[in-house]
């Protein structure tokens, strides 16, 4: 099916365990779940968490979950169905995010991933994201993770709202 009919938008709580399914078949795999349906549902209800789906019709087939906080926001999982994947699906999702991020006044993006997984590694760098630490037995003390980050702003330094100066008062004659 053609990019222009996949759709994003925010998940709904019916979509919880589409996601918790996708969480489990091409993230988790060899780990353990532990994104299950209902802890999906719980992250999604919490006000400093954004869950965005692609859907193809009425069927889920990508989501992305970040947590926002004052300056750092989180990615905490991003996947797109195998029969979906090299379309744009997967960019689409976090170019939606890194904008709400932005305009949140977020200075840095941060996520984890399996050091072994190359292909992620260039795709998260073709998005501006940079390599940062490894993190030994970050996935259920079995397996490296590392952390990539996307600088938005500097931290501390306050995003710049300009204005136009309000126009002079009106003179009497």
């Amino acid at each position: 099916m053609a990019l222009e009919h996949i759709t994003l938008r925010l998940a709904r709580p019916a979509d919880a365990t589409r996601i918790a399914l996708m969480s489990r078949d091409l993230i988790e795999v060899g780990l353990g779940w532990s994104w299950q349906s209902e802890r999906v549902a719980r992250t999604m209800r919490r006000a400093d968490t954004t869950t965005l789906v692609a859907v193809d019709g009425r069927r889920v087939i990508g989501f992305a979950i970040m947590q926002f906080g004052d300056e750092h926001a989180h990615l905490s999982l991003l996947a797109v169905a195998a029969s979906h994947r090299r379309r744009g699906i997967g960019r689409r999702l976090i170019e939606w995010l890194v904008d709400s991020a932005y305009t949140a006044g977020i200075a840095v993006i941060h996520l984890e991933l399996r050091t072994a997984n190359q292909a992620g590694r260039r795709f998260y760098r073709s998005l501006g994201f940079v390599e940062g630490a490894y993190i030994p037995g970050y996935y259920c003390g079995r397996e490296m993770a590392l952390r990539m980050l996307r600088e938005l702003r500097s931290p501390g330094v306050a995003a710049v709202q300009w204005q136009l100066p309000a126009p002079p008062p009106a003179s009497r004659a």
